[in-house]
């Protein structure tokens, strides 16, 4: 098993308060949080878009992985996830990841290029961490 930590400070109240979030890696350390930057379109960090992040970097490299396995090296994936926070009845849930992919694959035709891309999609550790929907436009350039 592997382990990796992620942490978070909050102070005050929902709308007036201010956080930070690290990692344990050191990679984001302190970086500042809050309701307007989730709610309001402020600049700054928020939940959603470090899981964005987090599902584009993980489907990169299952795409990656699974291109190998077929003998095929990319010389070049671009990832970006959008992910969709709603209000729903019972409170805000994350409903939606969409990833759009754009790929540079020498010597992989189209139909390869979808079947390794819907698998790394089904298949990523945070595709299968998401109670959401996941859509995908995938591009062989």
């Amino acid at each position: 098993m592997i382990d990796k930590k992620g942490s978070a400070h909050w102070k005050g109240g929902l709308k007036d308060g201010t956080g930070t979030i690290s990692t344990g890696s050191g990679a984001l350390d302190g970086v500042n949080y809050g309701f307007n930057k989730r709610f309001e379109g402020a600049a700054g960090s928020n939940p959603e878009e470090l899981i964005a992040a987090a599902h584009a970097s993980c489907f990169s490299m299952a795409l990656s992985m699974i291109l190998g396995d077929a003998g095929l090296t990319a010389d070049d994936i671009s990832t970006e996830a959008t992910v969709s926070l709603e209000q729903k009845d019972d409170g805000f849930a994350v409903t939606k990841s969409h990833l759009v992919v754009r790929a540079t694959v020498p010597n992989a035709s189209e139909q390869e290029f979808a079947d390794a891309a819907n698998a790394a999609k089904a298949n990523c550790p945070i595709s299968k961490l998401l109670n959401a929907e996941i859509t995908m436009e995938a591009t062989l350039g």
